[in-house]
């Protein structure tokens, strides 16, 4: 018995994999983690593989690997093979995203210690 997912009727039995992925078992690219961001560069066309239309309407505005991984039900692995035939084709960019926090120069730090002594 499949798991269940958050689509009704799909599966995620190995036949329904290998046919996703043409019998690939990894992605070509390491371009993709589990944060990175995944920004559409066009829209979705007709005849285009579901996964890959889902994948590019997600995204939209910037969205996780792992957000599409859940949000289509399919194992992180897949989803990077899914990426990176889209990424090949130029329909999606992929970022990193930033780190908001860094440490601060230890210089700073140390004339911070140094006004918190005087005071």
């Amino acid at each position: 018995m499949s798991r269940s997912t958050n689509r009704p009727g799909r599966d995620d039995s190995p036949d329904r994999l290998y046919t996703l992925t043409g019998g690939r078992s990894r992605s070509d690219s390491d371009a993709f983690d589990l944060v990175t961001l995944v920004v559409a560069e066009c829209d979705p066309v007709a005849g285009m593989q579901s996964e890959h239309a889902a994948i590019l309407r997600m995204s939209r505005y910037p969205t996780a690997v792992v957000e599409i991984a859940a949000e289509l039900g399919l194992p992180v692995s897949i989803v990077r093979i899914l990426l990176a035939d889209l990424l090949g084709t130029g329909k999606i960019s992929a970022r990193h995203p930033r780190s908001a926090y860094r440490l601060p120069d230890l210089d700073i730090l140390e004339q911070v210690l140094v006004g918190l002594r005087n005071l």
